[in-house]
């Protein structure tokens, strides 16, 4: 007699994981900025994983090595070199489309961006992996208005390297008004750290244009 092939319960039970995998697989090809399952794997229990730690490194104004130097050009055809960083708080954030943790932390560092640009605080991305459709699906996903500068080639990243690790990415630094490095957080931007670091760049500027400007315009 043949008997009839049945599924056994264990097969049952494998045959509903793997529809499960691929309906998960699916999900993550359309996603945005309010369910990002990319963004969610950047704050989950470790299982993931996720560039940098959100450390913070700060470095005081007679530590601080010379004004960044490099050149290249803005997804929007904009040169960008040195100069660009002089006389102005800025801040560079490394980052790619399909980084977890740089989904995560985008909204912040729009946030932040519009917070502090009226004092004249300019941010840049440095887009270390993406073409520039790919960027730009991401800018307005996200909602980032401040510009991004394309680095396939790794010319700024390795320009940086004594303050970006090419596998620590995001990387977030603030720049003084002498364009030099002054705090750096390797991984997710927290929000209330990179605010106070921005607002001391910004204090240090303030201080050296009063003492450069001495006495003078002071009557008693």
């Amino acid at each position: 007699m043949t008997s009839t092939p049945h599924r056994s319960p264990f097969r049952a039970r494998l045959h509903g994981l793997a529809a499960a995998l691929a309906c998960a697989a699916f999900a993550l090809s359309a996603c945005s900025p309010e369910s990002d399952d990319l963004a969610q794997r950047a704050s989950n229990d470790g299982t993931n994983y996720v560039a940098g730690d959100g450390s913070v490194q700060e470095y005081a104004p007679g530590s601080r090595g010379e004004p960044v130097d490099f050149s290249s050009e803005l997804f929007d055809g904009t040169d960008i070199s040195g100069e660009t960083f002089q006389d102005q708080v800025t801040v560079l954030n490394f980052w790619y489309a399909a980084c977890a943790p740089c989904r995560k932390e985008a909204p912040d560092l729009q946030e932040i961006y519009e917070e502090f640009a009226p004092a004249g605080v300019e941010f840049y991305g440095v887009n270390t992996r993406d073409t520039q459709a790919t960027a730009e699906a991401f800018e307005r996903n996200f909602g980032i208005t401040y510009p991004s500068m394309e680095d396939r080639t790794g010319e700024v990243l390795m320009s940086m390297t004594d303050y970006v690790h090419p596998s620590a990415v995001p990387t977030t630094l603030v720049l003084d008004t002498d364009g030099r490095v002054a705090a750096q957080i390797v991984g997710i931007v927290e929000p209330g750290t990179l605010r106070t670091l921005i607002s001391t760049a910004l204090e240090e500027g303030d201080a050296a244009e009063t003492e450069a400007a001495g006495p003078q315009g002071v009557h008693g």
